[in-house]
């Protein structure tokens, strides 16, 4: 119907242009009119197919929407990631300088963690051409809280297995400022398979008592691959999660007994997950997953014992938070 609808008019004008005896010399043209308009018709019946994604963009999109099996991710476009991100960092350095903020890379340093307390978004920010930490590298879902303090800072110390208020224990721990860290969902004991499970279904919103909780994962990235003294900025912007957008989150079903004490994210052998689970839920850049492809069979030599009971070496602080 929509090929006759489109040609009908041409055939009309052919039609009067012969009753006044002038088909001679237009109906050649006539003719290439009709053939043109038919090839139209058939390309719009036929569409060209959709752009294959990029490696990047597929990856991204299967591993956010995969494990995503409670709140589903929010990812933006992976084009507007660099863009965004030097917008949001240029905004706040200028927004926290009094606190010595500065995005001017340190040498040794690789990272910027930039934690987003209000949207519970921990970005990964690198160094740009001119030196500066403005590249996303990757997003992590986390759980802050209201007592969460804002402001710069840098890391003085971390710990395989760290005391927390409870009292509870929280894996692969790295101090933020004071008696605040970056750690995972708190254990009740010193056990893998004995996390707190009701508040491991709590990340991605305000649930802590003012540490940083995160999947076991994404706070053991940070215990292996950001240095002593790395910078931190804690910020709030409840509106605008981040420029790779907002991780989902995995649920923990509290009737499984067999799972349910483990984070799923956890790259023990012993841990009765799917593997599957063991990149989370992380929104990664291209050069993210290729530090993932190359490093993380190598994590089973650094891992903790499975079933460690020990306790913290640092005397030096009292009342960690979880």
């Amino acid at each position: 119907m929509t090929i006759v609808c489109r040609i009908l008019p041409v055939l009309l004008a052919t039609v009067l242009l012969s009753a006044c005896g002038e088909t001679k010399d237009v109906l050649p043209e006539i003719e290439q009119e009709v053939k043109q308009e038919v090839e139209t018709v058939l390309e719009e019946v036929e569409p060209t197919p959709e752009p294959t994604q990029t490696p990047e963009e597929a990856k991204t999109m299967a591993s956010t929407a995969s494990n995503a099996t409670k709140d589903a991710p929010q990812v933006t476009d992976p084009s507007t990631w660099n863009d965004a991100g030097k917008t949001i960092m240029e905004a706040l350095e200028k927004q926290y300088a009094p606190y010595g903020m500065t995005l001017q890379a340190k040498e040794g340093t690789p990272y910027f963690l930039a934690v987003n307390r209000d949207a519970n978004v921990v970005t990964v920010y690198t160094a740009d051409e001119d030196g500066r930490y403005t590249v996303p590298f990757m997003a992590m879902v986390c759980s802050g809280g209201m007592d969460t303090p804002l402001g710069y800072y840098a890391t003085p110390v971390d710990y395989d297995w760290r005391l927390l208020m409870g009292p509870s224990y929280g894996q692969y721990a790295t101090r933020i400022f004071d008696s605040y860290l970056f750690h995972s969902v708190p254990y009740y004991s010193q056990h893998k398979d004995d996390i707190e499970y009701d508040e491991y279904n709590l990340l991605g919103t305000s649930a802590s008592l003012g540490c940083i909780r995160l999947e076991v994962v994404d706070v053991k990235w940070i215990y292996d691959n950001c240095p002593l003294g790395t910078p931190v900025l804690i910020y709030a912007d409840a509106e605008n999660p981040g420029p790779m957008g907002k991780p989902g989150t995995i649920y923990t079903d509290p009737a499984d007994t067999e799972k349910r004490g483990w984070d799923p994210t956890d790259p023990d052998p012993a841990n009765p997950w799917d593997d599957a689970f063991e990149t989370g839920t992380t929104i990664r850049s291209q050069a993210a997953w290729d530090q993932w492809e190359e490093q993380h069979e190598s994590w089973q030599s650094s891992l903790t014992p499975t079933d460690l009971q020990g306790w913290s070496t640092d005397s030096s602080v009292v009342g960690t938070r979880g």
